[in-house]
């Protein structure tokens, strides 16, 4: 059985609506960035290809329910693929980054595949284990992939039409918030689409959507692809800004940092990956500066921002167990509610009808 169809008015509206926000966000980015330093340009770049990595998971963990702790190494993947092919092959930016995300997509095949016959730990175990190996590999290959020292590319310069004042920080938080940008598009679109209510079904109740005649391993495994493809999009546009895909980059801790950032935003809401994007992008520096203001070891100060995910995931749990979002958009909820009973009450008598009539 195909997605349950969507009326046309609807499709129409939804992609009117996504395409909207689009062009209104790419606007208020070039202004913005134009305002702001190269080092804030060089954070809201690093903000960008985190965001296309969040936004993926979030609907792969939201949406479909299925449980990634292997993201980073699908970073990995596209990092050097677009390390490899602009680097040794000279490939053009815009190629380089469809083919990162073309090839994260087709590792995230397999691994959909094997996702839609696992469940709970089983399926967080392998995802692990494909984030621990992955790496592994740029020491076994060297020659290909660099070794421990990882791959360096020429940085991508403004295009001439810029000007020759064009700083290239701007010019790569263009990039990473274009892709972002595009990557919003696309889920949003997805989610609100007959595939997203598909996985919402798959989601809740699998034997249910079976019957319903939903094919639950296809839609698993079409969820673990797109999320593939985003975080591949990430990897590469890691690579572009940095100039640089190494092993070091993509350890485990940037999966477990992802799916914390992923559950501290908002799980399953695109919204909320801006909140996660944001947490990544500016914890560690705080964490630095902490670990620099009491003098602590470099040991203790490597593992400080694992550490203190750790109590933001915790605390966020108890205070906002639906996430930052899922907590500002309850907040909104009640206060609408209380002002709706509050303007009601003083007409509320006089509204009722008296007995006699």
């Amino acid at each position: 059985m195909s997605a349950p169809a969507i009326p046309r008015a609807v499709r129409e509206r939804t992609l009117l609506r996504s395409l909207s926000l689009v062009i209104v966000g790419g606007l208020l980015i070039a202004l913005i960035t134009g305002a702001l330093s190269s080092y804030r340009n060089l954070q809201l770049a690093y903000g960008g290809y985190y965001f296309a990595a969040l936004a993926g998971l979030t609907v792969l963990a939201g949406l479909s329910g299925q449980i990634s702790l292997g993201h980073g190494a699908l970073m990995a993947v596209g990092a050097y693929t677009s390390g490899l092919l602009i680097g040794n092959e000279g490939w053009a930016l815009v190629p380089a980054l469809v083919a990162a995300a073309g090839v994260s997509a087709i590792i995230g095949i397999p691994l959909g595949l094997a996702a839609s016959r696992l469940r709970g730990p089983y399926l967080a175990g392998a995802t692990l284990a494909f984030a621990v190996g992955l790496p592994a590999l740029a020491d076994k290959f060297p020659s290909t992939f660099g070794g421990e020292n990882g791959l360096t590319i020429n940085p991508s310069m403004p295009p001439s039409w810029l000007g020759s004042n064009f700083a290239l920080e701007r010019w790569e938080a263009w990039i990473a918030c274009a892709c972002a940008l595009i990557v919003l598009f696309v889920l949003y679109n997805l989610v609100h689409s007959g595939v997203g209510r598909s996985l919402r079904a798959v989601r809740d109740d699998e034997i249910a959507a079976s019957l319903c005649g939903l094919h639950v391993g296809r839609n698993q495994t079409v969820a673990f692809v797109v999320s593939a493809a985003c975080a591949g999009l990430g990897g590469g546009v890691f690579t572009v800004v940095n100039q640089l895909a190494a092993p070091g980059s993509f350890q485990v801790q940037l999966s477990l940092y992802l799916l914390a950032g992923v559950v501290i935003g908002g799980l399953g809401s695109l919204v909320g990956a801006i909140w996660g994007a944001a947490l990544l992008v500016f914890l560690p520096n705080w964490t630095t500066d902490l670990a620099n203001s009491f003098s602590l070891s470099t040991n203790v100060s490597h593992n400080l921002p694992l550490a203190i995910y750790g109590v933001v995931l915790i605390a966020a749990m108890l205070l906002w167990p639906s996430g930052i979002q899922g907590g500002f958009r309850s907040l909104g909820s009640w206060l609408w509610h209380r002002r709706g009973r509050r303007s009601r009450s003083p007409g509320a008598p006089a509204d009722r009808p008296s007995a006699a009539s």
